[in-house]
């Protein structure tokens, strides 16, 4: 009699780390409403790399300030593991972006007269258990330059001490506003490829705000956002290396 065939193995789901359901905001002025967000629903898987797509207005940044504990939703919630964010205090929330979120925004806000290993040790003076400022900017490819100060650097060089100092904390998530923005395609292409190694090799769920369409291909998920809402969704079956990226 045959032995009953062995059944296929499937790999697990990946984990959800942070989750948000029915997700809305709206802004007051006066008598003025302006509804950025209206009933968002979204999970982010362990390593994964999210594009979040959408015109200016959309509101893409409105839900990483959320997701990242900046602001709070108007209604709906967000949870980061098993943990409610939107019922902990200031303090709390304080402590979810200390302990567990890097930021990358289009700006570096690099503090001038600090060095760039100066700059990343802000970091890693008040998280719980850092990488040494040496050791992120050599994930970023700045060893060389690490003792020089912000105005001896190029944009994409300080970029790229701002995704250092990010990563420093060894934060679960890395939530990026527009990082290439304000940056030429070849220095943009460079940024990216930072930011792709470091979602790959230390494992931080990353999301990606861009209005630049080209860069979806570098992702394992494509998030479209309009008005105020998720207008698709939709998975890289083949995620390209940003060297293949053009814009």
């Amino acid at each position: 009699m045959c032995a009953n065939p062995t059944p296929p193995q499937t790999a697990p789901a990946p984990q959800v780390v942070l989750r948000a359901e029915a997700l809305a905001k709206v802004y007051r002025t006066g008598p003025v409403e302006v509804h950025a967000l209206r009933g968002v629903d979204l999970a982010l898987h362990q390593g994964e790399l999210v594009v979040l797509l959408g015109a200016s207005g959309s509101g893409k940044s409105t839900l990483l300030n959320i997701l990242g504990g900046l602001d709070r939703p108007t209604s709906g919630q967000v949870w980061f593991g098993g943990q409610d964010l939107t019922h902990l205090s200031d303090a709390g929330l304080t402590r979810y972006r200390r302990d567990n979120v890097g930021f990358v925004f289009q700006f570096y806000n690099l503090v001038p007269s600090l060095t760039a290993r100066e700059n990343v040790g802000l970091v890693t003076e008040i998280a719980a258990n850092p990488m040494p400022a040496e050791e992120a900017l050599g994930w970023v490819g700045l060893t060389a330059r690490m003792d020089h100060f912000p105005a001896e650097l190029s944009g994409g060089e300080q970029q790229r001490v701002a995704i250092a100092r990010a990563i420093a904390k060894r934060p679960g998530l890395l939530l990026c506003d527009e990082p290439t923005g304000a940056l030429d395609s070849k220095t943009g292409i460079t940024v990216l490829e930072a930011l792709v190694r470091v979602n790959r090799e230390l494992g931080a769920s990353t999301v990606l705000i861009t209005h630049n369409a080209a860069i979806q291909a570098i992702a394992d998920r494509v998030i479209t956002m309009a008005d105020g809402r998720i207008s698709g969704d939709t998975r890289n079956a083949h995620p390209v290396a940003p060297s293949k990226v053009s814009w």
